[in-house]
Formats: structure tokens, sequence, C-alpha cells
């Protein structure tokens, strides 16, 4: 594969987060033709998590494992020219590239090594904070002037990729890049694009979006998990990329997994807000995506429109927050209610109140039956969670209490973990810096350069944000879709009968996103899933600020819930901080549905 190519570029992924399957480098390697593996390692959380790695060695911060499966498929990708293209580099991009140095030597092979930088903002937080006050994205407040963050990311995109791509490296690592450049930069190289070139820019943020969580678009985490073949082992995506921005959504033949209109709908649907997807290369229009199943296990996407990137780029802030620490107690049987209020009550009596600490949360999950059948079905689980900047505080001073109580409560009690030390956390302060004060920073060898994130935007081929009225913008509440009278009978029924849905964490919100398969059913669905309702179905919710965004062509809603998870995942309280299954939680929900769509659902 060349620049300037005019067949479609064969872009596989073989990591969604870090953790994922460590075989699977070599699986899209040996699985079939591919010209580009990427790998996505990082989110919000992964960021902390590689700042405690750095504190503990110096010279590391970026996903070890990553060095793991080039070991295993370098060789293989040299000799069939596939390009490597991850973010693995995480907090330290140019360490990575040393270590896949001294791999390629140990392994006797040639290989040219490019890293991306110019993402980490640590040491310009004094600089950039006087500048626009680092306003938190969601609430507009600036960043507390007494806090030092631990991280400071900005997330850029694929031009600094495509630089490398172009000088001819084999590997390109990167710092924090959004998750979809890793498929936007080989397609800007592959296909000469300009950086006018919206709607093929758009095209390879929306295919990019679809594979960047790996296994999701292949069956992984899906709704309807019983129509999934071969779940034991679902195979990872490919990106077919033409060079018009269209996409066909695959994967390799024999593998477990389905690539479905529902699939690929569900992963449109994680993680986003509005119809506007915002990426420093360009800015997507959710709303004029067009899926059509080309095949078994094809999904081609086309009509993706695209407008000018924004002016700012989102930097992802993470800083101490304190330290915190929790304890799960079971309670078994009759009176559950009671015996975790009285339980609470001692374990504050004997701390000395629960207001000393900065905060403490109380979640109990009543899940006993009646007449229960085994032991386990009679237990229910009391967590508490407390909070200090005081590290003894919340340490085993906290976890020793609740453990004294074991001969001294209620009956049958025991905890879930022995007790424990309490342990630092971050808070994730997401918020905005001008794409004009970030350069990206390339290097290969002793070649270097700095590229822009964003150049200017040219009025005279920029479309217009918003201009054109094919791909207007639904109204927040408005009920698009063919219209669905209500008439003959309803029944009540778990809403995930006949809808699907995903969610997901963006900090310290929440979405969800639901689908349904008929036209007939979306016209149901956006008379009956207001926000309102919304609120009522998900109590969580009642008291805050929810989005509702109507994707007709998806034939779907995605909803934003505001503040769900407080200051987010590392911080958050909530058993689930990362809101992967309140879409399962929805979809759980029983409610008046007509017979019709009940009897008319797929198999």
């Amino acid at each position: 594969m060349t620049a300037g190519t005019a067949r479609a570029l064969r872009i596989a992924n073989c990591s969604g987060f870090f953790g994922d399957r460590q075989d699977a480098a070599r699986e899209m390697v040996e699985g079939g033709p591919i010209d580009v593996l990427t790998g996505d390692y990082l989110a919000e959380l992964t960021m902390a998590i590689l700042w405690r790695l750095r504190r503990r060695d110096p010279e590391g911060g970026y996903v070890r494992t990553f060095l793991t499966q080039m070991e295993e498929v370098l060789g293989t990708c040299l000799d069939r020219g596939i390009k490597v293209v991850s973010n693995a580099g995480g907090l330290n991009p140019a360490g990575m590239a040393e270590r896949l140095e001294e791999l390629t030597e140990r392994l006797g092979l040639e290989a040219r090594i490019a890293w991306v930088g110019g993402d980490d903002l640590t040491e310009r937080v004094g600089e950039l904070r006087a500048t626009n006050g680092l306003r938190h994205f969601d609430t507009g407040r600036p960043l507390p002037s007494g806090i030092t963050p631990l991280t400071a990311h900005a997330y850029l995109g694929g031009r600094g990729i495509a630089e490398a791509l172009s000088w001819g490296a084999d590997v390109v690592v990167t710092g924090r890049v959004t998750d979809a450049a890793v498929v936007i930069g080989p397609g800007m190289w592959a296909f000469d694009w300009a950086t006018e070139d919206y709607d093929q820019l758009a095209g390879a943020l929306v295919a990019g979006h679809i594979i960047e969580c790996g296994a999701q678009c292949t069956g992984g985490n899906y709704a309807f998990f019983e129509r999934v073949p071969g779940p034991e082992r679902v195979g990872f995506p490919i990106a077919e990329l033409s060079p018009d921005g269209s996409a066909v959504i695959t994967k390799h033949p024999g593998t477990g997994g389905l690539v479905s209109l529902g699939t690929v709908t569900a992963q449109l649907l994680y993680e986003v807000g509005g119809p506007r997807y915002h990426n420093p290369d360009v800015t997507a229009r959710l709303d004029s995506i067009r899926l059509s199943q080309e095949g078994p296990d094809r999904v081609a996407v086309t009509g993706v429109r695209g407008e000018p990137p924004p002016p700012t780029l989102k930097v992802a802030l993470n800083y101490l927050g304190g330290y915190r620490n929790s304890v799960t107690m079971v309670i078994t049987g009759l009176d559950a209610e009671h015996k975790a209020e009285s339980v609470t009550a001692a374990l504050w009596e004997s701390l000395g109140g629960a207001d000393q600490f900065q905060e403490a949360a109380v979640s109990f999950n009543d899940t006993g039956h009646a007449d229960p059948a085994s032991n386990e079905a009679a237990m229910s689980h009391l967590r508490i969670t407390v909070k200090d900047p005081d590290p003894a505080k919340v340490g085993k001073r906290f976890s020793r209490a609740a453990v004294e109580l074991a001969l001294a409560h209620y009956p049958g009690f025991f905890m879930t973990a022995p007790p424990r030390d309490s342990s630092p956390y971050a808070v994730y302060w997401p918020t905005t810096v001008p794409a004009s004060r970030i350069v990206q920073q390339v290097r290969m060898g002793d070649r270097q350069k700095q590229v822009s994130v964003s150049p200017p935007v040219k009025p005279t081929t920029a479309r217009k944000a918003g201009g054109d009225p094919d791909c207007a913008a639904s109204p927040a509440g408005a009920g698009v879709g063919p219209a669905f009278r209500e008439a003959g009978d309803m029944a009540m029924a778990p809403l995930g009968r006949i809808a699907g849905a995903r969610s997901g964490d963006k900090g310290g919100d929440a979405n969800v996103g639901v689908w349904v398969e008929s036209d007939e059913a979306f016209g149901w669905l956006t008379g009956f899933l207001s926000e309102s309702r919304f609120r009522e179905l998900v109590s969580e919710a009642a008291d805050l600020d929810v989005e509702r965004h109507v994707l007709a062509n998806l034939r779907a809603i995605n909803f934003v819930v505001r503040g769900l998870l407080g200051e987010g995942v590392s911080s958050s309280t909530r058993t689930d901080p990362q809101a992967k299954s309140l879409g399962e939680y929805l979809r759980a929900k029983v409610v008046p549905i007509p017979v019709s769509l009940l009897e008319t659902r797929p198999a």
C-alpha cells in the first residue's frame, strides 16, 4: 500500500482498551489480508493508571502489553507491508519508540519507528490557565488555582500520523490522540485527502469510531446477544475504507461474532452526544450516516457528511482528589433492610460519625428472595464507601471498624473482602484549549517536524456548518420518524423486547443510545421515550439534566445524563462507575408496548 492508492484500505483493530485480548494482534495479522493494524489502549481512566505506573518507573508510562503483541507480529507485518498505528505510547510515546527500536534489533529486523507527541500539556498548565482558565467543559468553572494536575493531555488528530506514514514509517506510536485518529491518519496518508475534504475525513472518523472499541462492533456487549454466533471468541473488526470516505465494516472469515446493522448501530451510539461528533480534523454529522447490509458480516457505511473541526481541542486533566476505601457487607434472610440500616448506624457510631469524611456513600442492594431456593438467593449487599483528603482517616481505621462488627451485630455477618488500606483516586477535569496553541511533534530517528493540529479553515472551500438541509439536526424532543398510531392492544413488557441499547461514560456524564429495528417501532419509540419518561424509568436521573437527541437515520435516540457519574470514573462511588450497565437497566424496565410491535419483532 502506498499513498494515493485508489483501492480500499483495510484497517484492522486489535485492541479496544488497556487489557483487551492479548493475541488479537496475531489473529488480525494472520487471519487474512490487511493493510494497517491499529490498536486503541487509552481512556480517561487509563491515563491515571499509566501515571501510577510511571511514578514507579519514570521510564515507563506506556502500554507494555503492546510490546508483547509486536514481538509476535512485527516480522510478519514488515514482510507483508502492514503498517502499525497505535496510541500505546500513552504518557511516554518517545519511551515506547525506544523500546520498539530495541525489540526490532533483538529480533534482527529493520523497522522504521516513528512517534507522535505534543499532547502532553502537564508542564504548560500554568500558561494555559492564565490564558483561558482551563474551564470545566460541562460546568464552566475555572480550574482551581491550588490544583496541580497529575496529567494534562490534549486529544490530537490524525495529521501527525499521516505525516509519519508519509516518511515511510512502519510503526507509528502516539500519545493521546482521539480514538478514531488511528484510522483517520492512515486514510489521510493513503488517499492524499486535503484538510478541507470534510466528507471523506468525516467518513474516516465514523469508521474509526465504529472499530475503535474492538469487538464491540462485531457482537461484543450486544443487546441481542443471543443472535451472536461463536460468542466464546468474537472476532475483531476491519474497516475497508474507500477514497471517498465510505467504508465497509467486516471481520476475518471463520471468527466468532457478528457484523450486522444492529451491532454497528450499537457502537455508533456508544459514548456520543448530539448529531455533531467533533474531532480535531473534522466534525462528522451522525445524522447523515447510512447503513446497509452488504452481505454476511459486511455492513456498508455511506453518506457521511462533514463540517469544519471546532477551533478548540479537548483536554483531559487528572488531579489527585484524595483517598478512598469501601467495604461490602453481605446481609442474608429476613429483615435485610433493617439490618442494613442498623449496621450502618453502628459503623458510623464507632468511627465518630459519617460527617467527618469528605464524602460517604451508602448503597444497599436488596436482592434477597423470599422463601429462597438457595443460600445465595437469600443474600443482599450493603456497600459503604468513604473519601477524604486524609489517607489515614479512610484507611484501615475505616475497614477495621467494619470488621470489628463481625461478631457484634446482625446474624450471618460476613464481608466480600478482607479489610484494605486506602487508595488514591484521581479526579477527571475535561476542558478545552485553542487548537492554534498546540502542535503535533513527529519524530522518526533523527528526523523531526512540527505539524499543526488543525490548520485554519478556508472559507472558500469549507462547507458552512449546519448549512446542508439534508443534515439538519433533529430537535431534541421531536418525534422524528414514521408516525405510529397506538391502535389495538397494549401489553406490559420489558422495553428490551423490542429495543436495543448501549451505554457508556464521558467523564461525569453517561449516555444511553436506544435503537429499534423497524420504522413502525421507531415511530412508537420517538413518541414514547421522551426526556421525562426517561427520568421516570431511570430513577437515578430524576433530578439530573437529561438531553435527548433523535437520530432518525439510525432509528435511534441518544440520551446524555449530565453528572450521573459524579466527577468521573476514578472518583465515582457508583457500583458501575462507567455506566456500562445503564442501557441494560433501561431495557429491563417494564412498559406498555403495542402488541403489534411485540408480535413482529425480529427473532
